[in-house]
């Protein structure tokens, strides 16, 4: 699937709304995408790539099919659902048990909305990375249509009301609760912070799923809160 294309988008999206009965289509589609969007800057094959908060480990695994030297990184062993393959470590992804510049690519999708301190987090994703090495970080900003995860669109409502609606609509808990494993988070605070950082430059700062123009979208104030659902950063380690 070519990125950006309005074919993408589609199918992504549909497989977004399957998420919870098919998970392992739905990953394995977007690990695909993921994979092809970092090897528009060099091989995987050969690299040592660490994938931080992959869950389930779909992403991991495209990597080392590409030939990387993938390794996951998780802090809860629910999320890996039972698939503990080799190179599979359980640790806080805020202390990572690797040595500075350890990686060539660290990883990194869909986590930053779930940790409590984005900057520490970044930070640490830089410091595993080499000099030369990318960073790659996507997240679903607050004010994206699916900024409640589960329990989206209601967010806009409120996140407590949007999550009493999901409980007593769907009968079961809801996953996210904000201010524990769900925070807000903003594009606009966000690419500020990394655009200051002087240990790495922004390669890329875009709408991951946009199949049209998908570096506009986060240039415009206000507009890229609502519009750009998810941002993709892809980040160079400086020398």
């Amino acid at each position: 699937m070519k990125d950006p294309s309005l074919r993408r988008s589609v199918t992504l999206f549909r497989a977004f709304l399957n998420e919870q009965s098919d998970p392992d289509h739905c990953y394995a589609l977007l690990a695909r995408d993921a994979a092809d969007q970092l090897e528009r800057y060099g091989p995987l094959a050969g690299r040592v790539v660490v994938d931080i908060g992959g869950g389930s480990g779909h992403f991991t695994e495209e990597f080392r099919r590409r030939g990387a030297h993938g390794y996951l990184f998780e802090p809860d062993v629910r999320e890996l659902r039972g698939r503990t393959a080799r190179g599979t470590v359980l640790a806080d992804g805020y202390l990572l048990p690797l040595a500075d510049g350890a990686a060539d690519i660290s990883f990194s999708s869909n986590v930053l909305e779930h940790v409590e301190d984005p900057g520490t987090f970044l930070s640490e994703l830089v410091r595993v990375t080499a000099p030369g090495g990318l960073i790659y970080v996507s997240f679903t900003n607050w004010y994206s249509p699916w900024g409640g995860h589960e329990w989206a669109p209601w967010h806009y409502l409120g996140a407590e009301r949007a999550r009493r609606r999901y409980e007593r609509r769907t009968g079961r808990s809801a996953k996210h609760t904000l201010g524990e494993n769900l925070f807000r988070i903003h594009i606009g605070s966000t690419l500020r912070q990394v655009r200051s950082r002087t240990d790495t430059e922004v390669v890329t700062a875009r709408a991951r799923y946009w199949p049209f123009l998908p570096g506009v979208a986060p240039r415009i104030p206000l507009l890229r809160e609502f519009a750009t659902w998810n941002l993709l950063l892809i980040l160079r380690r400086c020398p």
